[in-house]
């Protein structure tokens, strides 16, 4: 029986494989049908802004177009979380995830090795957590993405659905809750301020920086200085 005929008959004539056969194929093309979906269509929402609504953290979500997020910003992001990220086919960074399995043959902790795209991938669609069967799923639709969507796309996704504070996602609401202007008047200093809370952002403040976060944003505003042509596919007028 072809994969038409076994999605289009009725439920109850199906074998209990053949029902497990529908759910796995909806499930495997239904990703496929929302990233094709969101290469046009801003989203909405993410998993991850319902999970922490529920929460009582709030949201505070205001999608713009990548043109009118100041470039610095999507050039810190870069510089802080894939440097080679321009430079990437299918999402992933093979050289960092090479280290990260020669570091731990040799028994090292893994430090982990995830691509923008593999982050947008899983802020777009998936759950919060570190666990095999997410990082699993995450590894299968990162090469979806990077096929699917042009560069300045992912990044385009990625500025307006992280998560920058408690409630706050996207570059246009961190612009305004923390610096009190619009995103497209990003300072490089404070877009460097912002993706340095990008790892804790849930404890760590770019409108009251610790030390660490200062020190951090500095080591991102100097690293933009040096990447060059490694942030030509993002908006290089900066």
């Amino acid at each position: 029986m072809g994969r038409q005929q076994l999605l289009h008959l009725p439920a109850f004539r199906l074998s209990w494989r053949q029902r497990l056969l529908r759910v796995a194929l909806v499930l495997l093309l239904a990703p496929l049908v929302l990233i094709l979906l969101f290469r046009f269509v801003p989203v909405p929402f993410t998993p991850l802004m319902v999970i922490r609504s529920v929460q009582g953290e709030g949201w505070r979500h205001d999608w713009v177009p990548l043109e009118r997020i100041a470039p610095a910003l999507a050039h810190s992001v870069i510089a802080s979380e894939d440097n080679r990220f321009c430079e990437q086919a299918l999402g992933f960074d093979f050289q960092a995830l090479q280290g990260q399995i020669e570091g731990w043959w040799d028994g090292e902790r893994p430090r982990g090795a995830s691509t923008i795209t593999m982050q947008t991938a899983k802020n777009l669609l998936l759950w919060p957590g570190r666990d095999p069967v997410r990082k699993a799923v995450e590894a299968w639709l990162t090469p979806q993405v990077a096929i699917l969507w042009p560069k300045e796309r992912v990044m385009e996704v990625y500025l307006n659905i992280v998560e920058f504070g408690p409630g706050i996602y996207g570059a246009e609401a961190a612009a305004q809750a923390f610096f009190d202007k619009p995103a497209s008047a990003l300072t490089r200093r404070e877009a460097a301020r912002l993706v340095a809370v990008l790892p804790n952002p849930l404890n760590w403040s770019a409108a009251r920086p610790s030390d660490h976060v200062q020190r951090r944003g500095g080591i991102i505003e100097r690293r933009v200085g040096q990447l060059g042509p490694l942030l030509d596919c993002v908006r290089p007028d900066a």
